[in-house]
């Protein structure tokens, strides 16, 4: 518990490795890959599924990438000072009650956001695997959605952005602002911003309270994982 209370006491980081981080984040990857080369994609391979599967691999490697070569290495540190590191056995319970939570939590969301302003889940993501369904395209979504999309989240959200935040203006700021941008970068699915806000929370404390970014990961992983299964049940 002390070395947990005194890991997060302490940031490694100041504003010169967030700034530019968070430069990728909101105006580089948003344009550059997201727009610029997701349209050249779906162009050229016709589908928004592959398209935005490569999309998601390229994501994946300049957040990675990035955040070494800006935040990890220069300072001659490892992944174990973004949260890559092993977390307590009797924390597993608490990743079960966690999961469940923010499923529960999540339809509750989903339900209400119908009710209210009919907003349903699907995009075009999601539409694409539907109308394309195979062993192939269901691998490729699951793969992407449950494994590659929380890991470099993960890291980057919490192991690195919350710590940053929370180790500088407290527990509740970190908690606050590191989901806030979760839940931005998220645009623009509108539809599902709610329940980013939520689940961002919830892998920022369980990032709290272990120190580790695995638990957030597992449930990251396995809330992805279900929603990519119900969409293709649902085809």
């Amino acid at each position: 518990m002390f070395i947990r209370k005194l890991y997060f006491q302490k940031t490694p980081w100041s504003w010169n490795q967030v700034l530019p981080l968070l430069f990728i984040v909101f105006l580089f990857v948003p344009y550059f890959i997201e727009f610029l080369l997701k349209n050249y994609l779906t162009d050229y391979l016709q589908s928004e599924l592959y398209s935005g599967t490569l999309v998601g691999f390229m994501m994946a490697i300049i957040f990675t990438v990035s955040l070494y070569v800006i935040a990890i290495k220069p300072l001659k540190l490892d992944w174990s000072d973004v949260g890559v590191r092993p977390f307590p056995k009797k924390y597993w319970s608490s990743i079960l009650g966690w999961t469940v939570g923010v499923l529960v939590i999540s339809i509750f969301i989903i339900i209400l956001m119908e009710l209210l302003i009919s907003v349903g889940t699907s995009n075009s993501k999601t539409e694409s695997l539907k109308s394309h369904l195979d062993i192939s395209t269901f691998l490729i979504g699951f793969i992407s959605a449950a494994i590659i999309s929380p890991l470099y989240e993960e890291i980057f959200y919490r192991g690195f952005l919350y710590r940053f935040i929370r180790s500088r203006y407290g527990i509740a700021a970190g908690l606050l602002i590191s989901s806030f941008i979760f839940m931005i970068v998220h645009i623009p699915t509108y539809n599902t911003l709610p329940v980013n806000l939520v689940t961002g929370l919830v892998f920022a404390w369980t990032y709290e309270k272990t120190g580790s970014i695995w638990p957030g990961f597992i449930i990251h992983g396995t809330f992805n994982g279900l929603a990519i299964i119900l969409t293709a049940l649902s085809s």
